[in-house]
């Protein structure tokens, strides 16, 4: 006959466990950033791709080279994406084997520090693409030099 866990030892778990869902919450509102800012240059890509096959000199120029940085820009915040969610993956997996390993008396907990440990370094990832991303956002964000120098008539 198999015993089951104490009230106490999943109580215990639970606790264990709500560390890594405040981490999922936390991820949540970072995975929204990331979501918020791919809208945007998706929005930005669609309007400049209406406005390419009427432009032409200098503007035509400019809006190729806007469009080759918003290329860029959305592969970057793609795999900051996927490496964020991969993460929160990662942690809804560690909370699930946290139980499982209570409930089954498992010894896996090293396994468990492994999971944690991966998920960390997903994260750190897709948060050192959202500051890259970031960065490109702000240097193909200029004000032209020739808007700059106009006066008010």
């Amino acid at each position: 006959m198999t015993t089951l866990p104490a009230v106490t030892a999943i109580a215990q778990t639970i606790q264990l466990s709500l560390s890594p869902v405040f981490l999922l919450a936390g991820m949540g509102a970072i995975l929204n950033v990331i979501a918020m800012r791919l809208g945007r240059v998706v929005d930005r890509a669609r309007a400049l791709e209406a406005l390419h096959p009427r432009s032409s000199g200098a503007e035509h120029d400019r809006h190729v080279w806007e469009l080759r940085q918003l290329d860029r820009r959305m592969g970057v915040i793609n795999a900051a994406l996927f490496l964020c969610v991969a993460s929160a993956i990662a942690i809804c997996l560690l909370v699930a084997l946290l139980f499982v390993a209570e409930l089954t008396d498992w010894h896996i907990g090293t396994l468990i520090a492994l999971l944690f440990i991966g998920a960390m370094l997903l994260l750190i990832g897709g948060l050192v693409m959202f500051i890259i991303e970031v960065r490109l956002s702000l240097r193909a964000t200029q004000v032209r030099v020739e808007l700059l120098e106009q006066e008010r008539s």
